[in-house]
């Protein structure tokens, strides 16, 4: 039997060492160990790691990243290959390299009383890059238009400059490409509880922005949140650099955090011009609460409703998202996932999402997930899952044949 940790070769026994196949044999490295490192590019050897290099540290520069792939198994093996209107995991019986993410950045420091300049740039590669796009305009050409491949893309989640300008408790401020500060789920793979995403996540919320946001924390427990962002025709969700420049519109909210951060409350929301059909004002906001019920046990609670109003008539949508996690252990966790997504006038939801090939109309969308998030080295995390979804009014599965689907899914990643 081989233990991870500790093999033995020619005689030499390397315990939590990385190593390196050097002259028709295994050495070892000078990088930290595999139950140390916190990504695989600290386990490189001395000279290989680009975060050592003198002139990143002096730029205070930082690139990291993750692999991200999944496969998921869908009862009905639908002939299209898709599971209905499910996005990023959304291929059936199929590999799927989901997210090949790298970033460089700059951190701003939050903890000094001077002027700070720092930056991000995102790229994204795979699967899931077609989803994170940044679609509020078709015509745009910031990553829409780099590759007409539907299914293996590359998309730019994020490209901004950021500064700490010293006003009061210092101000934050990002100017270019960003996430939104809406919902609890992420497009980042690692941020996420479980593999697959809510409907309410998927369909109901921008993931995306471009403009100018502000950011202060004028309490130890509360942080505001201000955007002004363009670029879109839905108003400002998922906007481009080149497009729709004069469609401007507001996104922002509040943070607040008790003294013993078991329990926090944010409020978001968004308004602007929709100058797509149907035309007319968005207005949405999102709630999120969170708290830890005991030490291991954590509850999260997220409902959110957007609507358009105009030419005498609204089309609206509501989700309703519960999370549940306990903590086993340190690197093992049980999750579990309720959730409701009303779209009441068929506007929202596709099926397959990456390839249309049926009108949903109004409807109602639920799904039950339950999962294990298990991270046995500090860089690599598996994500089991488990999923039944069904709908009311609509027959989104099996390829319009269905009102209801049972997946199970497993991804990996590999954090740099």
């Amino acid at each position: 039997m081989v233990n991870l940790f500790s093999l033995r070769i020619r005689g030499l026994t390397l315990a939590g060492a990385a190593l390196l196949w050097i002259g028709g044999s295994w050495v070892p490295a000078a990088g930290a160990g595999l139950e140390q490192a916190h990504g695989v590019f600290e386990m490189l050897p001395d000279g290989m790691n680009p975060n050592d290099a003198h002139w990143m540290q002096g730029l205070r520069l930082t690139l990291g990243g993750w692999i991200d792939a999944g496969l998921t198994h869908n009862v009905d093996q639908p002939g299209s290959g898709y599971n209905g209107p499910v996005t990023f995991s959304d291929r059936a019986d199929e590999f799927q390299p989901n997210q090949v993410y790298l970033y460089l950045e700059r951190a701003v420091d939050r903890q000094g009383e001077s002027f700070d300049l720092g930056g991000r740039l995102d790229l994204m590669y795979g699967t899931d890059a077609w989803f994170s796009q940044a679609f509020g305009d078709p015509q745009g050409s910031w990553d829409r238009q780099i590759s007409d491949n539907n299914r293996y893309n590359l998309a730019v989640p994020q490209a901004y400059l950021e500064a700490l300008v010293p006003v009061g408790r210092g101000l934050g401020v990002k100017i270019g490409h960003f996430y939104t500060v809406v919902g609890v789920e992420s497009v980042m793979a690692p941020e996420n509880f479980f593999y697959s995403h809510s409907y309410t996540m998927q369909y109901g919320e921008p993931f995306t922005h471009t403009g100018i946001r502000f950011s202060y924390q004028p309490t130890d427990n509360l942080l505001l949140d201000a955007a002004a962002v363009t670029g879109s025709q839905f108003a400002g969700w998922d906007g481009v650099f080149d497009h729709s420049l004069e469609n401007w519109a507001f996104v922002g909210g509040g943070t607040w955090t008790s003294d013993s951060g078991e329990t926090s409350l944010s409020i978001n929301g968004s308004n602007g011009t929709v100058t797509t059909a149907p035309r007319g004002e968005l207005n949405f906001y999102s709630l999120v609460a969170q708290h830890d019920l005991t030490p291991k046990l954590h509850a999260t609670l997220q409902h959110d409703h957007g609507w358009i109003s105009g030419a005498g008539q609204t089309t609206g949508w509501y989700g309703l998202v519960q999370y549940l996690s306990y903590d086993l252990t340190e690197d093992m966790s049980l999750g579990l996932r309720g959730e409701w997504f009303r779209d009441d006038d068929g506007t929202r939801v596709l099926s397959p999402a990456r390839a249309p090939t049926m009108g949903l109309g109004p409807g109602s969308y639920y799904a039950v997930t339950a999962g294990v998030k298990w991270s046995p080295l500090p860089w690599l995390t598996a994500r089991p899952h488990l999923r039944y979804d069904w709908s009311d009014g609509t027959r989104p599965f099996d390829d319009g044949k269905a009102t209801s689907q049972i997946l199970l899914s497993a991804d990996v990643i590999v954090s740099f």
